[in-house]
C-alpha cells in the first residue's frame, strides 16, 4: 500500500509576506495529492488573525476529507460560545478509526503548550498510527517532548509515522536519538539536497520531518516549492509503502 504523506506548519493561514489566505494552503494539498497531511500552527475560532474561522474543518470541507483536530491552546473567554483553540490538525482520504490527543503539560502556563495529535486510519484495509506534533524551541521541553513521543511510539503494534515541525536540525542530540529508533524519511533520499523547509522564501534550515517505524519503507521524499509565499514553513512531502 502506498501512501503520500505531507507534513506542514501552515502559520494560520497567513504567508510569508502577512497575508491570511487559507486558499493558498488548500491549493498546495490539492496539486500534491497528498493522502495524509498533518499540520501545524492550526486555528480554531482563534482570533481575528485568522477571523475566527475552524480552519482543519475549512481545509478539509475544500479537500473533501476527513480531519481530526488536537488542541496545544485553548483559551477560555468569557461570554464566547467556543473555545478559542491553536494546535495541530491531521487531513485524511482514509477513514478514521480513533483518535487521541496528548497535551505536552510538562511545565503548564509557564511557556507556550504543545501537544500531539494521534489517528488511528484504515489505510487500505491496513491499520497505520499517524502522529502530528510541533515541539517547543526551549532546550528542556524539547528533550522531555521528544522523549514522550518515543515512548508513545514505542508502544504501537504495527506500522506508525510521526510527522511535523521538531524545531531541531539533523546534526542536534535529539535527532540522533530520534533516528536510532525510526527512520527519518529524508535520510533514504539518494541525493540530499538538503530538505530545507524554514523560512520559506530562502529555506536554509530543515525544522519539518517525518519519521516512521521499521513496517513503513521509503519510496521518495521532497520539499514542496510549488507556493513559497503561502506559509512561512514549505511542506515536506513523502511517499511511504506501508506493509513490508
Amino acid at each position: 500500500m502506498q501512501v503520500k504523506v505531507m507534513t506542514f506548519n501552515i502559520h494560520q493561514g497567513r504567508g510569508a509576506e502577512g497575508k491570511l489566505n487559507l486558499q493558498r494552503i488548500s491549493n498546495i494539498i490539492r496539486t500534491t495529492d497528498a493522502d495524509i497531511i498533518g499540520l501545524n500552527e492550526v486555528d480554531r475560532y482563534f482570533s481575528e488573525r485568522s477571523e475566527f474561522l475552524d480552519q482543519a474543518r475549512y481545509l478539509a470541507a475544500e479537500l473533501q476529507m476527513e480531519y481530526v483536530y488536537g488542541p496545544a491552546i485553548t483559551i477560555e473567554t468569557p461570554g464566547a460560545r467556543k473555545q478559542r483553540e491553536f494546535g495541530n490538525a491531521l487531513l485524511t482520504r482514509f477513514p478514521i478509526v480513533h483518535s487521541h490527543n496528548h497535551p505536552f503539560d510538562f511545565l503548564p502556563s509557564l511557556v507556550e503548550d504543545r501537544a500531539m495529535l494521534e489517528v488511528k486510519l484504515n489505510a487500505g484495509h491496513i491499520e497505520v498510527s499517524a502522529f502530528v506534533t510541533h515541539l517547543s524551541l526551549a532546550p528542556f521541553l524539547h528533550k522531555k517532548q521528544s522523549a514522550f513521543i518515543l515512548d508513545v511510539i514505542d508502544k504501537q503494534a504495527g506500522p506508525a509515522f510521526i510527522m511535523g515541525d521538531w524545531n531541531m536540525t539533523p546534526s542536534s542530540r535529539t535527532w540522533r536519538n530520534v533516528t536510532k529508533r525510526l527512520t527519518d524519511v529524508w535520510t533514504e533520499n539518494l541525493e540530499d539536497s538538503g530538505g530545507y523547509t524554514f523560512p520559506s522564501k530562502r529555506p536554509f534550515r530543515r525544522l519539518d520531518y517525518i519519521f516512521t517505524t521499521k513496517e513503513i519503507g521509503v519510496i521518495e521524499s521532497k520539499v514542496v516549492t510549488l507556493d513559497k509565499l503561502a506559509s512561512d514553513h514549505l511542506p515536506l512531502l513523502a511517499t511511504l509503502k506501508i506493509g513490508l
